[in-house]
């Protein structure tokens, strides 16, 4: 049976494009065995509040609920908690080369910007490895930014097969149908980030309604005045008809101003974003109940971790 995970870092807020990219898609998948997971191992690659990072984990596993995922069908889990992430990352380290993961392209790029670079940055891309092979994933919901990864994570099981006899299952990558890229509001040359140090081109998930209201009204459009698809002359007009067909489920227009279209983007954003946020506010009274489904989505998945692991270590000699 086709297993799927789909995977959130708790860095930041979540905005609407995790939402209509990663977080729809994986609702609307559910009649699938499916795995949300917080990545929240990844978030210790680089300095960080360790207060913060526990706060963004809860509040992402409560978004994840307001936004509709079901964990009577999705496991939610976090994945420091599940302790076989961390013992399959450290054996897939032992099969893969130190050029191999120096050549990531995120690697690079993080690492050039900073002066103190955690050995972890450079091993990350074997944990995310380890985060898909150890569920027996046969699918992965990726962007752009993560092909690569998930290219040395195909490789990995591949080669570990290949060795040391059938291992794993060698995921493959999926772009969930209908699912806009949403680009960054004062940048549509970009897409929509956590990770940019401006919010003014993003919408966080949470956001109240005056907040996205004056994050569209500066949304960069253009000179030429005329409402239309042409990512290349109008890419902020473009990515801000895309958003309205994603939050309105229609084709949008015709518009006689970009005023005129800034307020209907404005009117089904906060459609979308006003019943997340208040049934976000309903859970967030709870924490314990959010707790308890982590609780429980470690359980559902563990014991397939657990035998994932069991299969590697046998597979590498070592003992029970």
């Amino acid at each position: 049976m086709t297993r799927r995970l789909t995977g959130f870092q708790p860095t930041g807020h979540l905005h609407l494009g995790n939402l209509i990219g990663a977080m729809r898609p994986l609702v609307a998948a559910q009649a699938t065995p499916s795995i949300a997971m917080i990545a929240d191992l990844h978030a210790l690659t680089m300095e960080h509040d360790p207060r913060q990072l526990r706060a963004n984990t809860l509040q992402v596993a409560t978004v994840l609920l307001a936004a509709g995922v079901d964990p009577r069908r999705t496991a939610i889990i976090a994945n420091s908690q599940v302790p076989e992430h961390s013992e399959l990352h450290y054996l897939l380290e032992c099969a893969i080369g130190y050029g191999e993961a120096a050549r990531m392209i995120q690697f690079k790029e993080k690492s050039a910007s900073s002066k103190a670079v955690r050995l972890s940055l450079l091993t990350y891309p074997v944990l995310m490895a380890a985060d898909i092979l150890v569920h027996d994933c046969d699918q992965v919901p990726v962007g752009d930014d993560q092909s690569q990864h998930l290219e040395l994570t195909r490789t990995i099981a591949t080669r570990f097969n290949a060795r040391y006899g059938q291992t794993f299952t060698v995921p493959e990558g999926i772009r969930p149908e209908n699912a806009a890229r949403i680009m960054d509001l004062a940048d549509p040359g970009r897409k929509m980030s956590k990770s940019t140090p401006s919010a003014a081109g993003r919408i966080g998930l949470l956001d109240p309604p005056d907040v996205i209201r004056r994050t569209i009204a500066r949304a960069v459009t253009d000179t030429v005045g005329v409402v239309r698809d042409d990512p290349e002359r109008q890419p902020g007009v473009t990515n801000l008809l895309a958003i309205l067909r994603a939050c309105a489920d229609r084709e949008p227009g015709p518009f006689p101003s970009y005023g005129a279209l800034k307020r209907e983007v404005t009117d089904a954003v906060e459609s979308v974003l006003g019943p997340i946020r208040a049934r976000y506010a309903e859970l967030s009274e709870d924490p314990g109940h959010v707790r308890k489904i982590l609780a429980e989505g470690k359980a559902w998945v563990q014991p397939r971790a657990a035998e994932t692991v069991r299969r590697t270590r046998a597979a590498l000699g070592l003992l029970d």
